[in-house]
């Protein structure tokens, strides 16, 4: 795939730059107990990633993807979880491999980088100052930073007119069906990552990548 043309590119937060299912899972099993509920192995917690932290909750909570749980409960359950979280938010995540330097490579390039994360802004900002991740990026757009989150194109339609680019210049970098779908919505580039938490050759990325160091020699101009 030919990605010359781009003229930024945007990441997923979540099983695309960082692995945080240990702090995910810890938060959720700290909440079930709180609220008297056993714990649940992290493999179904990284199940229930992806949309937000208010889904995450109803989904710890349920156990189930597409359930609600009852709203004194989740709302219990959703300040607990979010006030551990917060506390606890690089304890044991890590950046994964060939990240950093994919980011510098890119970087070199002159391109604007950009966070699209359905993870709540106040959550996810700093997240990336804990890891060192922030510098990078000149934009990070939360779950609630609009009005709309992935699957939606809005975030990605609102990233290009900060820009000052088309949206068929930016290129959606992530590991799941809402970063594809909200990529077809805009009309950018879908680019997956093959070690995320979804299985990436189901979701219909434009391109899958091993590593997004790869995406440097795919959008040098030599």
């Amino acid at each position: 795939m030919n990605l010359k043309h781009i003229k930024a590119v945007a990441f997923d937060l979540d099983g695309t730059l960082v692995d945080s299912i240990p702090d995910l899972a810890n938060a959720a099993n700290a909440m079930r107990a709180h609220l008297g509920l056993p714990p649940l192995d992290p493999e179904r917690i990284k199940s229930h990633v992806g949309d937000g932290i208010a889904s995450l909750v109803h989904r710890a909570i349920t156990d189930e993807r597409h359930a609600e749980a009852d709203g004194p409960a989740w709302e219990r359950g959703y300040r607990f979880f979010v006030q551990h979280y917060r506390e606890h938010l690089a304890d044991q995540t890590t950046v994964y491999a060939g990240v950093r330097d994919g980011l510098g490579l890119l970087r070199a390039l002159k391109l604007p980088l950009l966070v699209i994360t359905n993870k709540s802004e106040r959550l996810a900002l700093p997240l990336l100052e804990q890891l060192d991740l922030r510098d990078p990026f000149s934009l990070v757009l939360g779950g609630d930073t609009l009005s709309e989150k992935k699957p939606s194109a809005l975030p990605l339609q609102h990233a290009c007119q900060v820009l000052g680019i088309s949206p068929k210049e930016l290129a959606m970098v992530g590991d799941s069906t809402n970063d594809v779908a909200a990529a077809r919505a805009a009309g950018s580039a879908a680019i997956a990552v093959n070690y995320g938490y979804a299985d990436a050759f189901t979701l219909g990325a434009d391109l899958t990548l091993a590593s997004i160091a790869e995406l440097y020699d795919l959008m040098k101009n030599n």
